[in-house]
C-alpha cells in the first residue's frame, strides 16, 4: 500500500510541476487562474488519496474522504469567484504582449 501512495505522490508532484510551468508560460490572466485551479484541484486530490493509501484507519480515511468531497465542491467555486472578480474589475480577456498596465 505504501508503494501505491508513493506512486500517487509522484504523480501529484508531476501535476504541480507541469502546472507551475504552464502558469509562467500562459499570457492571459484568466488562463493562469484556470491553470492554478486545476493544479489545486488535481494535486490536492491526489495527495489526499495518497494519504489514504499511506496510513489506512477507518476514522482517518473517513475524515480524508470528507475533505476530498469538500475540496471537490469548493475549488470550482473559488476559481469562478476569482475569474468573475477579475472580469468585473475590468481586466481584458485578450492581452497582447506589452499591453499589461
Amino acid at each position: 500500500m505504501l508503494i501505491i501512495a508513493y506512486i500517487i505522490l509522484i504523480l501529484s508532484w508531476s501535476f504541480i510541476i507541469f502546472g507551475m510551468i504552464s502558469i509562467f508560460r500562459l499570457k492571459n490572466l484568466y488562463m493562469r487562474i484556470l491553470a492554478a485551479a486545476t493544479i489545486d484541484s488535481v494535486a490536492s486530490l491526489l495527495i489526499l488519496i495518497a494519504l489514504i493509501f499511506a496510513n489506512w484507519h477507518f476514522e482517518y480515511g473517513i475524515r480524508l474522504a470528507l475533505l476530498i468531497i469538500f475540496l471537490l465542491i469548493t475549488n470550482p467555486i473559488i476559481s469562478h469567484v476569482n475569474i468573475r472578480s477579475a472580469y468585473l474589475f475590468g481586466i481584458p480577456i485578450d492581452v497582447k504582449d506589452g499591453d499589461i498596465k
